[in-house]
């Protein structure tokens, strides 16, 4: 009988070891992925803001012109473009400095230079569209970046081809983004043969001179592709679904805020300059508590001297941290709080949603807040946002939500309480997921080394049909 007691006690720290598992659990797999991504990839790069170089210095460092090389060197950039593949050597944001890069920047402002009233158009239209897909009788239960891709999809792809989009290009764009994102975020292993799809359809419009964006000469066809695929379907689609669930889960999980901005479209000042202002201030603090961008890498082409006691060497790998820098100055905190921006200004926060202007700032940032302020009208006109998951910048769960129509019924306690259950019990097998899944995509570019193989002369090393580009028994990794 001795041993009841003890049994029991067994049984009861057990029982709190399990219940507590979603708090403990997650974060400890997170740090062993870190762990392990350091150990595959090396101790590489300067992190800033850190130890050598303060937030204080940090844009300054960044907009430096020697800190301008993107991969060549960097044993980071084969994860990326291990991810980004087909054709990262085209992407904007992965080009080294020269011709090559200029030519592929002035062609992404070209396509990007659209008068404000014409792309909140098209975000609004999109939005409409989608959001008439949701039941209009009952609560929608939705993940909102799976809700938006679609939306975005449309607006990059009229944006792109100057017409509507149809639905089996929107299918193809869907499915190529939502595997890189997946990928990225450890969710899932990649898929080359859903990207080589989308691949093919836009080779296929450059080569029928269908497509009215193209790369000029010695650019190929097939680089066009990856380079429509890349910087509009890839990066374009992805960071504004990502951006607007945010958005939307901050508004769901803030009825305060919710209450302020259906008041103001209420009154019909929503589409007014007073009713922009308010809707920007919401927008401004989702991207500061959540920023899109997790660290920018740049290679130093020559030494920068950061004050009297630090110069920073040529060749180092600098890793510029844009939540640890808006985590610092007037603002550092991560309360989300949308009246701060009624006095505070953006150049007294450190705040940099969309990057440094002078080093590849986000080429769509001129547009971005205009389509998501659109977007985001859309939405609160017919809905009301509930949500009670768990809100990360990294956002695995993809944003639970439920959008309820105007007139419905919202989902009482139970309801929300079950969401939050199901959600923190899923973040222990994500993240087991994501260290298992993490582990084998880091080693397998480490393996392929696609950025360094090409800078040494073999770039056939990262095509998609190359044995390179593919995993285990030549299946797509």
């Amino acid at each position: 009988m001795s041993g009841l007691p003890l049994l029991g006690s067994v049984f009861v720290v057990a029982g709190v070891v399990l219940w507590f598992l979603p708090d403990w659990l997650p974060p400890a797999v997170v740090r062993l992925r870190e762990w392990i991504f350091a150990r595959v990839n090396g101790a590489e790069g300067i992190p800033i803001p850190g130890p050598l170089v303060g937030p204080e210095h940090f844009e300054r460092v960044y907009a430096h012109p020697a800190a301008n090389g993107r991969s060549r060197g960097a044993g980071l950039s084969d994860l990326f473009w291990y991810w980004l593949a087909p054709g990262p050597h085209v992407h904007q944001e992965h080009l080294e400095p020269g011709e090559r890069y200029r030519t592929v920047a002035r062609t992404t402002r070209q396509v990007l230079a659209v008068p404000h009233r014409r792309s909140a158009e098209l975000a609004a239209a999109a939005a409409r569209r989608g959001l008439d897909r949701l039941p209009a009788d009952r609560p929608g239960h939705v993940r909102l970046r799976d809700l938006m891709m679609p939306i975005w999809a449309e607006v990059y792809y009229e944006l792109v081809f100057a017409e509507p989009c149809p639905a089996d290009a929107r299918a193809l764009i869907v499915a190529n983004a939502d595997d890189v994102v997946t990928a990225l975020k450890c969710c899932g292993l990649r898929h080359l043969d859903r990207r080589e799809r989308l691949t093919r359809y836009l080779r296929d419009r450059v080569e029928a001179g269908t497509a009215p964006v193209t790369l000029p000469a010695p650019f190929t066809a097939e680089e066009t592709a990856w380079y429509l695929q890349g910087t509009y379907f890839n990066t374009a689609v992805v960071q504004m679904s990502e951006a607007m669930a945010h958005l939307l889960l901050a508004v769901a999980q803030h009825p305060p805020t919710q209450r302020e901005l259906a008041a103001v479209l209420a009154t019909g000042e929503g589409s007014g300059e007073d009713g922009d202002r308010v809707l920007d201030r919401v927008i401004d603090e989702s991207l500061r508590v959540h920023p899109l961008f997790g660290v920018a890498h740049r290679i130093t082409s020559a030494p920068i001297e950061v004050d009297d006691e630090v110069t920073i060497p040529a060749g180092s790998v600098l890793l510029f941290n844009y939540l640890a820098f808006q985590r610092t100055g007037v603002a550092a905190d991560d309360t989300f709080d949308p009246s701060r921006w009624r006095t505070l200004r953006r150049g007294e926060a450190h705040f940099v949603p969309f990057g440094v202007t002078a080093n590849r700032a986000c080429p769509a940032r001129g547009v971005a807040p205009v389509m998501m302020r659109a977007v985001l009208r859309e939405v609160l006109r017919h809905h009301t946002l509930v949500s009670s998951v768990r809100h990360t910048r990294s956002l695995p769960n993809r944003g639970p939500c439920f959008l309820v129509p105007a007139g419905v019924r919202p989902p009482g306690r139970t309801r929300l309480w079950a969401m939050r259950l199901r959600d923190r019990w899923s973040d222990v097998w994500r993240s087991l997921v994501q260290l298992t899944l993490g582990s084998v995509m880091v080693l397998d570019a480490r393996r392929q080394r696609l950025c360094a193989t090409y800078f040494e002369g073999d770039p056939e090393m990262i095509l998609p049909g190359s044995a390179a580009a593919r995993g285990p028994g030549g299946a797509s990794s």
